[in-house]
């Protein structure tokens, strides 16, 4: 039976300690198998398929669902969005589709905030007010998209990498309006009918999902989003640890392959990472891919090795420390490098 070296259990002791609520679930997948374990703050309890707060793991999706799109021929990478939005100003420039799945189209990280917002928002943030916390903070309607895309003034290029919920927002809200209906019900249907995940879903259910808490031990709840918010293919995705692992198989085995158009490398990203599309490229490997996602009270991250066929997936009910999760992520993936089994 698989253990974590002693250097993981450090860090997952780390995660849990003080932590009176925590469910710190962590699924492994090698070798086809699966392994599933759920942390209280005194250590490993019975497994739990708890549902949370994924956050920007939901960027993958959403460009994952982008890819479906592109392989069957409904969109094209090259594409600018004035070519699927209407009534957008046809004398101006406007990005590609692979600049925005890229983060490197030009629009600013705050988007959709104004500055002043942007700026309340960072402070809440590094105060850990539990108005941020609570209150998902991003809200946007078509008017207000509309408007961001004709204010903005990019210019025909390859940007610095600058992360954008906006700009991930932007491709759910044209993957909504190729499918003929939006990117909710769109996305929510994919989820069911091609990736098959059982606890997956857009925004969060009182009666379902994981409530989430604070340093202080103080429930923040869920963050909450209206139907259709714009905003949801950022980060609005509730699921599970054994759905994560599905999501990652499917990555890895799935026969139609349009998985991999979204694996390849299509820019840099920063020193420590290439681009795919959503997905982070590890720059020594561009076979490791993997992201990260924050709400109010949660945090999750997945990693996948492509060349060693492994995945390894962790969730959070509350915030850890800034790092921690990838930290524990990667330990996991090299042992099982490594050559250990499950």
């Amino acid at each position: 039976m698989y253990t974590f070296n002693s250097e993981t259990e450090a860090l997952i002791k780390e995660s849990i300690n003080g932590k009176k609520n925590i469910k710190f679930n962590i699924g492994v997948m090698a070798d086809k198998k699966t392994l599933f374990k759920t942390f209280g703050e005194n250590g490993e309890i019975d497994f739990e398929n708890n549902v949370y707060e994924i956050g920007s793991i939901t960027k993958v999706f959403t460009t994952s669902l982008l890819a479906k799109n592109i392989f069957h021929g409904k969109l094209q990478l090259n594409d600018s969005i004035n070519k699927y939005i209407p009534k957008l100003n046809s004398g101006k420039y406007y990005p590609s589709l692979k600049r925005i799945a890229t983060h490197s189209s030009g629009y600013p990280g705050r988007y959709p905030l104004s500055y002043l917002r942007f700026l309340n928002l960072v402070i809440d943030h590094l105060f850990g007010k539990r108005k941020f916390k609570r209150i998902h903070p991003f809200g946007m309607d078509h008017n207000r998209m509309m408007y961001l895309i004709q204010k903005s003034r990019i210019i025909d290029k390859n940007y610095k990498w600058e992360y954008s919920n906006f700009g991930i927002a932007l491709l759910g809200y044209i993957i909504g309006l190729i499918s003929e209906s939006d990117y909710w019900s769109t996305m929510n249907t994919y989820m069911v009918d091609d990736l098959e995940l059982k606890n997956s879903f857009l925004g969060t259910n009182d009666q379902i999902n994981l409530k989430g808490f604070d340093q202080n031990n103080v429930s923040c709840g869920n963050w909450k989003y209206e139907y259709n918010d714009l905003m949801a293919p950022a980060g609005a995705i509730s699921s599970t640890i054994e759905d994560l692992i599905s999501f990652a198989k499917l990555n890895l085995f799935d026969k139609q392959k349009y998985f991999e158009i979204s694996h390849q490398k299509y820019t840099d990203g920063s020193k420590w990472f290439d681009m795919g599309l959503g997905w982070w490229l590890d720059k020594n490997n561009n076979h490791i891919i993997s992201h990260g996602g924050n709400t109010g009270c949660f945090c999750s991250f997945l990693v996948i090795n492509k060349e060693k066929e492994i995945a390894v997936a962790l969730l959070s009910n509350y915030q850890l420390k800034f790092g921690l999760p990838q930290r524990i992520g990667h330990m996991i993936l090299n042992d099982l490098e490594n050559g250990n089994k499950l």
